[in-house]
């Protein structure tokens, strides 16, 4: 019956065929006996069902009956029945694919359907996503569907204690972001080696208990993870290693030392006489003036036994984090540290630190307190993390052109869906300016012609400098507008809410470009619906995707416009600076031409970028795999390992 999914090649792209249609129809067929069901019979079925999937029947058998309730569970209980479509995505789910379906045409309810399927087998079910914002919103939303089946929900928060996740875990579905379903994991495994050598010190710092209090493992052995948005979770977070940091060790004070001197030194050092900046590798490199300027400068006592090398290295991470580190772009001070600030979703990454000293030289530069960088008590990827659940599927709005890395790298198959209704979301086209000030005064201009006819509007920035850049300008003309970004967290589900309504104005980083449902107020779509304004091209083009999906969702009208400038960030990062500077010129002079042919060399340059973040992450999954290999061989190796 399955056999059109079974016999996918990774990364293939399935069409729907009659035989999927004919297992919908069988689902559509059982709507008249599951609707006569009463609450207490559809509960019945449920825990039939679920002894059924114990006994060890295959998924396959169940998956009828066990759609069927839940489609009737969300009629019933939150108004909201599966459409066909979305029965489709959920076949594919339950096979193992990464679905791809566009924004707005309901993900959150496709996921009730193999989770609660793959639930029933009693072993624990497990939903990643990108932020605890949309982890606690979804499982709240979905939970009494859940409940109507005797399911029971648990979410992990980045902020719950030990015990709080321990009863989330042992939940039958789990929500949560995949950092924090990693980072459990990781404690897991040290709290289990810390057990099995008898010792609970490790332990007893990762749960916040004392050694007479002992420790427990947080998870249960893992069944089926579904990932939601998984074009960010597999692939841009999976450039970034999830790490528990071992205590630090004695050599504090110096390091510190060496940190603050070399930010004080990168101050005065010259880009291009005293050292080099690559702006595509975001990397600096001192030149020979340079380095006879760091050696000429005084140095503090404490720093006699450091190598001058040792030195040298310090000075370029100050560098590179003068350059190349901006406050409210890459990261923000809040409460006297570094909170890093993800492009992808715009939101505050915390806990996570960059690596090799740079986390330190921010903060050095930023000239507050500078935590010592540790040693690696534990460390996973996302692909070692999501190659640990026998069963691993995802869906997301934007992954189709990144097919052959997802089948690349974890062996699934990518399957596009259907709408349920045509899209009628409109391109407007687009506008190339020459400097920064006149593409803000052009897109004020528009927003301004927009609110005259009553339509709201969403405005789309790359960073929280921008958005507060775009605000001001706002202000002076006197237009009301709120501003969504990492520092107004807690508002935030506030402002979506409103985002849609008459009138409204809302400039937001991609805070509200991923996983955010924009409603349409009463008489909006009779205007032409949610105006988009995309202010810049991001490193993904899929980034850009998610935020023009927040309008025209569900077949509602919408529009949208790509704005770019000649100082766009992309071209540099694209091209390299003097490539850049001569597509600059090209441009400059053909302004007036087509714009969507300007925008082309903007495409160009975003596509370059994306394909040098693909080899970033092959290097970082073989560099991974090569740690792996050696660490297997030095356990095997008995004199390696008692030396180590």
């Amino acid at each position: 019956m399955f056999g059109w999914l079974a016999g996918l090649k990774p990364g293939s792209r399935p069409a729907i065929t009659a035989a999927t249609w004919r297992v919908v129809e069988r689902i559509e067929n059982c709507a008249t006996e599951m609707e006569a069901q009463s609450d207490a019979s559809l509960r019945r079925l449920a825990r039939s069902l679920s002894y059924r999937a114990k006994a060890g029947e295959p998924i396959d058998s169940l998956l009828v009956e066990s759609f069927a309730a839940t489609r009737e569970a969300g009629r019933r209980t939150i108004g909201m029945r599966h459409y066909d479509v979305q029965l489709l995505a959920g076949v594919a789910l339950v096979h193992g694919s990464i679905v791809e379906m566009q924004t707005g045409e309901g993900k959150t309810l496709v996921a009730t359907l193999p989770l609660a399927l793959y639930a029933l087998a009693g072993r624990g079910v497990h939903l990643a996503t990108v932020n605890d914002y949309l982890a606690a919103r979804d499982a709240e939303w979905m939970e009494p569907i859940y409940k109507a089946l005797g399911l029971s929900v648990g979410i992990v928060q980045s902020q719950m204690d030990f015990d709080g996740r321990r009863q989330a875990y042992a939940r039958d579905v789990t929500y949560g972001t995949a950092k924090e379903f990693g980072f459990d994991f990781l404690k897991d495994r040290l709290m289990g080696r810390e057990i099995a050598e008898g010792r609970a010190d490790l332990g007893a710092m990762l749960t916040g208990q004392n050694a007479a209090g002992g420790t427990k493992l947080l998870q249960r052995p893992y069944w089926f993870a579904l990932v939601d948005e998984a074009d960010n979770v597999l692939i841009d977070e999976a450039r970034t290693p999830l790490v528990i940091a071992s205590p630090p060790g004695e050599a504090q004070a110096v390091q510190q030392t060496l940190f603050c001197f070399a930010s004080e030194v990168a101050s005065g050092l010259e880009v291009g006489d005293d050292f080099e900046a690559d702006v595509q590798k975001q990397t600096c490199e001192l030149l020979g003036r340079g380095r006879s300027n760091v050696r000429a400068i005084q140095r503090p006592s404490e720093l006699d036994a450091v190598s001058l090398l040792a030195i040298y290295d310090a000075v370029e991470r100050a560098l590179r984090a003068r350059q190349f580190f901006i406050l409210d772009r890459q990261y923000v001070v809040r409460e006297g540290k570094i909170v890093i600030v993800d492009e992808s979703t715009g939101r505050a990454a915390e806990g996570r630190t960059w690596r090799d000293g740079l986390h330190q030289a921010v903060e050095a530069k930023e000239q507050i307190e500078i935590t010592v960088p540790a040693g690696h008590a534990a460390r996973i990827t996302i692909q070692e993390l999501f190659a640990r659940w026998p069963h691993l599927a995802g869906m997301t709005g934007t992954i189709a052109t990144s097919a052959p890395e997802i089948s690349r790298t974890y062996s699934v198959a990518v399957a596009t869906v259907p709408t349920h209704r045509p899209a009628v979301r409109q391109r407007l086209s687009p506008v190339v300016c020459a400097t920064y000030a006149d593409k803000l005064d052009r897109i004020v201009q528009e927003v301004h012609a927009m609110h005259a006819l009553g339509r709201p509007v969403l405005i789309g920035t790359r960073s929280i400098d921008k958005s507060e850049d775009l605000s001001r300008l706002l202000d002076a003309a006197g237009l009301p507008h709120t501003v969504l970004n990492a520092r107004q967290i807690e508002k935030e589900a506030e402002i979506v809410s409103q985002a849609g309504q008459l009138g409204q104005i809302t400039v937001s980083t991609n805070m509200a470009g991923r996983g955010t449902d924009i409603k349409l107020g009463e008489g909006v779509a009779a205007l032409g619906g949610l105006h988009v304004i995309c202010t810049e091209l991001h490193d993904s083009a899929r980034i850009d995707r998610q935020l023009v999906g927040r309008c025209g969702r569900q077949g509602d009208p919408g529009t949208w416009r790509q704005y770019v400038t000649l100082s766009d960030e992309i071209l540099v990062s694209g091209f390299g600076p003097k490539r850049a500077n001569r597509v600059v010129g090209w441009l400059g002079t053909r302004l007036r031409g087509n714009p969507d042919r300007l925008l082309g060399a903007f495409k160009r340059a975003q596509q370059r970028v994306e394909q040098r973040h693909v080899r970033q992450r092959r290097l970082l999954e073989y560099v991974e795999r090569q740690r792996a290999e050696s660490h297997i061989q030095m356990s095997q190796d008995p004199y390696l390992d008692a030396a180590s």
